[in-house]
């Protein structure tokens, strides 16, 4: 991936700070969970209706955020998205008890909503086909790298300062985003002063043109009666039931169960998140690796995200059997990794699948359908480990999905298309 001198790496340096900012925010409720359950004495049965209620507006705006990026373009709808996010988030600060926290959960899932699809149409707009899954994997590698922030950042200044003034600078640091996007980003490479001739030839090689203004109608059940999309859809509800259990549950079962500090759990939970990004980064190259080197796309996407998928699937079910603490930190910690290197290629597999037209439509489709594992699993867990007093079960479980995930995709997931001619290094 050859970015040197390429106005596109530009953008590809906001759309992962944009995702950097989107985890620190989502994950900051978990960190800063202890410290609010000691201010309002919640339940395990409550903090998992909290944790889930933040899908309830997600996992709708996810659809329809990538709808509306098809519409009106994916810098507009991302700037919505950053700010109203942004705004929720600080609010956060305001609550006074269960109900008004959940009210503000749901709106704060509703304003990050559309973030990925949309973030996956400007990588469609701004991309040549041959540097998408990279792409992808580098902008969406921010969500670790905030997951491994959040930690820190907002055990420090809930140590510091209070929980409360966690959520404050976070809202204040999306209002940037949003104020620096404007000002660098434009719809379409075309519509930028600084992208010469020779990008926009690449970006365009090989690929239907844009049409700013002149896009043909998006048909929403065209889109949801593709195969490979619906597919894709329901193995990553599978990967992100494994993801929301980490955000949500890992920092609690550490306090919980392992009975580690508050501090030590605000540096310890980070791990993972380091070798997630690490994983999503990587998982983006290899995959245009190999299909550069056989043209074949679909495969190159699905043997990396199946086999990555199978990996972590297994590490997480033996994360909550295993005795010592850090060798439960250990296994999660390659759990994490394994998966995030499967994240790319659901995104890439997603611009494949469909003209270029709905790709925002079938993105926030797939992650829309995905993200109601986000409103199941963290109330499931919660109601799990409240009757059985025990994560055991909640940690088996969630590699059980994992690995149901990976098998569908494996097996549902068409991958006998024309080999084509090796791809442009």
């Amino acid at each position: 991936m050859k970015l040197r001198g390429q106005y596109r790496s530009t953008i590809l340096a906001m759309l992962l700070l944009a995702t950097v900012i989107n985890y620190i925010d989502r994950s900051a409720l978990s960190i800063a969970m202890p410290f609010i359950t000691h201010d309002y004495h919640l339940t395990a049965g409550e903090k998992g209706v909290i944790f889930g209620a933040f899908s309830i507006g997600y996992a709708a705006f996810n659809f329809l955020g990538g709808y509306f990026s098809d519409r009106f373009g994916g810098r507009r709808v991302l700037s919505w998205s950053m700010t109203g996010w942004s705004i929720a988030c600080g609010l956060t600060a305001a609550v006074s008890g269960f109900w008004s926290m959940l009210l503000l959960r749901i709106m704060f899932g509703m304003g990050e909503g559309p973030n990925a699809a949309t973030a996956n149409k400007v990588v469609n707009t701004w991309f040549p086909i041959n540097e998408r899954a990279s792409a992808a994997g580098i902008g969406q590698s921010g969500g670790p790298i905030g997951g491994a922030l959040a930690g820190p950042i907002v055990g420090f200044l809930a140590l510091a300062f209070g929980w409360r003034a966690a959520f404050i600078v976070m809202g204040l640091l999306g209002v940037g985003w949003v104020v620096a996007w404007r000002r660098l980003s434009t719809e379409t490479p075309a519509q930028h002063p600084r992208v010469g001739q020779a990008e926009l030839a690449q970006i365009d090689a090989g690929q239907e043109p844009l049409r700013p203004g002149k896009n043909e109608k998006v048909s929403i059940r065209e889109v949801v009666t593709t195969r490979s999309v619906l597919t894709t859809g329901i193995s990553l509800f599978c990967y992100n039931y494994i993801l929301f259990f980490f955000i949500t549950w890992f920092p609690s079962y550490l306090v919980d169960a392992r009975h580690i500090s508050l501090k030590d759990m605000s540096l310890v939970s980070s791990l993972p998140w380091i070798t997630g990004a690490i994983g999503y980064m990587s998982g983006g190259f290899i995959v245009d690796a190999i299909y550069r080197r056989t043209g074949r796309r679909m495969m190159s996407r699905k043997i990396v995200l199946v086999t990555s998928f199978l990996i972590s699937a297994g590490c997480i079910a033996l994360t909550g059997i295993v005795d010592q603490v850090w060798t439960a930190v250990t296994v999660m910690t390659v759990a994490i990794g394994f998966l995030m290197l499967a994240g790319p290629a659901y995104w890439a597999i997603i611009q494949d699948s469909v003209p270029r037209h709905q790709v925002g439509t079938a993105s926030g489709f797939m992650h829309g359908l995905a993200n109601c594992s986000g409103i199941v699993g963290p109330v499931v867990t919660g109601f799990l480990i409240q009757s059985t007093g025990s994560f055991v079960s909640a940690f088996i479980l969630a590699g059980a999905v994992g690995l149901i995930g990976s098998l569908i995709l494996a097996c549902f997931v068409n991958s006998k298309e024309q080999v084509a001619a090796p791809a442009p290094a």
